[in-house]
């Protein structure tokens, strides 16, 4: 296990390397010029010139990789072009707020998702499981944005009961918690359903049954735990996108997290800080999924067996 974990990271290094590339090739491509856009319309085109000097533009795109691969090794990842704050004190104070609803987010729609599709599964084709799968595609089929619209208009404007937006208390993260867990909720029912259709008609759970086991421990003990791979895999990458993709949430919702600092970065082309938010969350995504695969081996000793050898 030890030495399959230590791989793991060792592959870590080169996909780390190959994403930030192909952002600083593509953000290299992208027409931009910060020393017009931190100087102005008004200011004199050499002293443009020499501002972007200063961010090392002028500089061969290879040249400039090189010296930010160098910067990264030093644990450097640059300052902002707009503000000359270093990036690492821009982006660490916004990544609890993100990670707080991401957190909620996910384990909501784990205790929503999971027991839905447990009983949809134990229950097909009965009343329960056509209401839930006319609920599971419903809901994966409502954009975020729109489901956060809707919510603020009945939660916050017609019945008052919950803050329209900001943060501060725990009734500011109900609507944006919501939101994102909903349709995470959606997907992972129907994933549930489908692996524990297929573990209950499997031979170890007749064998469990013909020997007198009960219901429910068919279920959650012989089915639920061979069907639970998929559902930790659907979880690892829920979590992992929600902590990149809740922009339009945050943006909705108006939350100062981590997705609304990525954005603003974007739409003045701070390439410094879109570069470092790109490489945290690339890190953040390949250790939840480590996480995952390790969890695999508690749940399936086979894996574990796999992995000794």
């Amino acid at each position: 296990m030890t030495k399959y974990i230590l791989r793991r990271l060792l592959i870590m290094i080169p996909t780390l390397v190959f994403v930030v590339l192909l952002v600083f090739l593509i953000l290299s491509a992208t027409p931009s010029n910060p020393g017009r856009m931190l100087l102005g319309p008004t200011a004199s085109e050499k002293q443009v010139e020499l501002l972007n000097n200063q961010f090392g533009l002028n500089k061969p795109v290879l040249e400039r990789f090189v010296d930010y691969i160098g910067g990264l090794l030093r644990g450097d990842m640059g300052s902002s072009y707009k503000s000359q704050e270093k990036v690492v004190d821009i982006l660490l104070p916004k990544f609890p707020r993100t990670l707080e609803i991401a957190v909620y987010s996910v384990l909501i729609s784990a205790l929503i998702g999971i027991p839905l599709g447990i009983l949809s599964a134990v229950k097909q084709y009965s009343l329960i499981d056509n209401v839930t799968t006319v609920f599971s595609m419903l809901t994966a089929s409502i954009p975020s944005f729109w489901m956060g619209l809707m919510a603020m208009l009945l939660f916050s404007l017609q019945l008052g009961w919950l803050p329209s937006s900001g943060v501060g208390t725990w009734k500011h993260l109900v609507m944006p918690v919501m939101t994102l867990s909903l349709p995470t909720a959606a997907y992972l029912s129907r994933i549930t359903r489908a692996t524990m259709l297929e573990s209950i008609n499997q031979d170890y759970v007749r064998t469990a049954k013909s020997k007198g086991a009960s219901r429910k421990r068919q279920i959650f003990v012989h089915a639920l735990r061979n069907a639970l791979l998929p559902i930790v895999s659907q979880l690892g990458m829920s979590f992992a996108s929600l902590l990149g993709g809740a922009l339009i949430t945050e943006v909705v919702f108006g939350i100062p997290g981590f997705s609304n600092e990525i954005l603003a970065a974007i739409k003045i082309k701070d390439v410094p800080v879109v570069m470092g938010a790109t490489i945290f969350l690339c890190v953040v995504f390949m250790v939840i999924m480590l996480v995952v695969d390790i969890l695999y081996a508690f749940i399936d000793p086979r894996i574990k067996a796999a992995y000794a050898d």
